[in-house]
Order: C-alpha cells, then structure tokens, then sequence
C-alpha cells in the first residue's frame, strides 16, 4: 500500500486508488501522515479538525475518527490485524507508520536530494533527471485544498514551495546544458503564474539571451519591474537588475548558470 499526498489524499493498493469520503476522517488521517513515526496528540489533532470550536467531548470523537481510518487501512490492506499495528494508540495521541517507498512526500525528498547532490558535483543531466522524476510525482495542488489547522496550512506551505524550488533547479540544469530554446514556452508559463518569483523571470531572461532574443529578455525584465513595483511597490532584487545591466550593454557572454 502506498499513500500519496502530492494532489488528493489518496491510498494506492493493488486494486487501485483508494480515498477517504468523510473530510475530518481525511484531515485527520493526512495529519498522521504528515508527522508519520511521530505521536501525534489527541488535542492537536482536534485543533487540526475543528481549530478553536471543538466539540465537548472531542476527545471521544477523535477516537470515533482513528476508528474509521483504521477500518479504511484494514480494507484497503485487506488484513485487520495489520492495520491495527500500523496505527497505534500511544499515550495521549496516536503514531501511524510509514515504511520505506510507502510515501510520496519522502520519495519526493530523496530525489530531490540526489538532485542537488548531482548538481553540487555538475552532473547536470543527472540532477536534472532527478528533479524530473520528483516533480512527476505532484499530481495537483497538494492535499488538493484539505481543510485543517496549523500541521495542514504548515505542510501544504511548505510543500508547494518545495515544489516550486525543485522546478526552478531542475531548469538550472537544462540551461547548464545549453536547452535554451525548448526552454522559453515553459518558463513564460511560470513566470505568468508566479508574477512575483524572480528566479523564473531570471531564468526566462538567461534562456532568452543565450538562444539570441535578446531583446525579448530585455521586454521580460520591463514587464516583470512593472509588476513587482504595482504589486508590492519595490524594484527587482539586485540579481535580476544586474543581469538585465548585463544583456542591454552586451558586455560579456553570460555562463549557463548564474
């Protein structure tokens, strides 16, 4: 059985995908696995469900909804007794394990990890290839919009953002080998979705520049400077300024990676 958090909570079995239907069950369920090995405690996981207006007896209805996501994971798993050792109750709260290749999140993690290892050492097609494989992972938005409190909001935070760097490397590594062209159409994407995310716009500027369109780089910078100073009243970060400096004066052929 694997889950998968990279999209819709989802529990992948050999008969296919698998989701909860009751949203506090899902919530309470991706709270698990988000702190997988870890003692969750019953009174966090009531905030995680019902934030500041819990019911009175909370404490039974939590107990009520680790019920249910047992029974899932016996269906799903097709062994009661299993299950009944993969989510445990511990003092105070509940621990849900996870084995190794079990979770979306973690192989996310690795990959990601070889990735800058490949990329520290400048084995640019390897880092890049990792950095693919971890973002084919991400099958939507993360938990697909789930409702909860502070473990929730914290995860899906961190993970889009995780996302978006994982992205942003990966593209460092296809400019590092010289795919400019086959660049430009999807870093215009990015930089339409992320107005405010310089590193794309630098990256959309580089690759403009190194296939010989100069000029539509020097358009993106102007474009991006416009947005930035409406939306938050600032200018370009120096990176950007210095590279826009760099492809108007022409004073030097820029390297792949900045």
């Amino acid at each position: 059985m694997r889950f998968e958090m990279l999209g819709s909570l989802r529990a992948v079995t050999g008969e296919g995908p698998e989701s909860v239907s009751a949203p506090k069950v899902e919530t309470l369920l991706s709270v698990l696995l988000i702190r997988a090995g870890q003692v969750t405690s019953t009174t966090r996981l009531a905030d995680e469900i019902w934030g500041d207006r819990p019911p009175r007896r909370f404490t039974a209805a939590v107990h009520v909804y680790v019920y249910q996501v047992r029974k899932s994971l016996a269906s799903w798993s097709g062994s009661a007794e299993d299950e009944d050792e993969r989510l445990t109750t511990r003092p105070g709260g509940y621990v849900l394990r996870v084995d190794p290749g079990e979770l979306d999140v973690v192989d996310f993690r690795e990959l990601a990890a070889d990735g800058w290892a490949h990329a520290a050492a400048r084995r640019h097609e390897a880092a890049s290839r990792s950095f693919a494989r971890a973002l084919s992972l991400w099958r939507g938005p993360v938990l697909d919009g789930l409702g909860g409190g502070p473990i929730v909001e914290e995860f899906v935070r961190w993970a889009e953002e995780a996302r978006l760097e994982c992205e942003e490397l990966r593209i460092e590594q296809e400019l590092a080998l010289g795919r400019y062209e086959r660049l430009i159409t999807p870093l215009r994407a990015l930089t339409a979705e992320h107005p405010l995310r310089e590193g794309f716009a630098r990256q959309l500027m580089l690759a403009l520049h190194l296939a010989g369109r100069s000029s539509e780089a020097l358009t993106t910078y102007r474009e991006v400077s416009r947005t930035i100073d409406r939306e938050l009243g600032l200018e370009p970060g120096r990176g950007l300024r210095e590279l826009y400096a760099t492809v108007r004066d022409g004073d030097q052929p820029l390297a792949p990676v900045a």
